[in-house]
């Protein structure tokens, strides 16, 4: 797969695997498809793994060469050692944990740097759905909300406090609207916010 055809397919991770290095050992939580790591693999020559959980994408990752481990992601990642992931990616998931402070915890200890992106809760239409007293839905937060597998909602200020907390430093925040980067106002009119992150160094 090249960037084209990524571009085409999924705006939001032709922009975000800019800030994956070429070559690096990757490891995407809630890899989905394996779209992503198709794409690192095979025009960024990264290698790594994939984990999901969902049965119907396993034959999917694996048909596109990706190699997955079918795992839940609340059980924690003892299989990872520290520090074995140049990037580890957390896209469009992490909303899903109950356990998100020990996941990125987690994430912190395997990865030297982390992508993580997720829906913004604070999105105009969102909170214009709130005022409206109806819980929003969207590209996406595209479920009711009886039916929805999210069960954490956050706004971007919201995220970079608790990456602070789990000895996280933000080195890039971009909120993105289909795919393209939102400079002005990016917490109102930003859909998908999306976080470039590493471990804090030691005072």
């Amino acid at each position: 797969m090249n960037f084209r055809e990524l571009s085409v397919l999924r705006a939001d991770l032709a922009f975000i695997a800019h800030w994956v290095r070429d070559a690096s050992h990757v490891l995407d939580l809630g890899c989905g498809d394996g779209v992503m790591l198709e794409y690192l693999q095979t025009d960024k020559q990264c290698i790594g793994y994939g984990v999901e959980i969902d049965d119907a994408k396993i034959p999917v990752c694996v048909a596109r060469g990706v190699s997955v481990i079918q795992r839940d992601l609340e059980s924690g990642m003892s299989i990872f050692a520290d520090n074995a992931f140049d990037t580890v990616l957390c896209l469009s998931a992490l909303q899903m944990m109950k356990n998100v402070e020990g996941i990125l915890a987690d994430i912190a200890r395997v990865g030297r740097e982390a992508i993580v992106s997720f829906p913004n809760f604070a999105y105009w239409p969102h909170r214009i759905s709130i005022f409206r007293g109806r819980m929003p839905v969207s590209k996406h937060l595209p479920y009711e909300w009886y039916d929805t597998p999210n069960v954490r909602y956050a706004t971007i200020s919201d995220f970079e406090e608790l990456a602070n907390r789990v000895g996280l430093e933000v080195l890039e925040c971009i909120a993105l609207h289909n795919g393209k980067p939102v400079t002005f106002l990016p917490n109102w009119r930003g859909s998908l916010a999306v976080f470039r992150l590493r471990k804090k160094t030691p005072a």
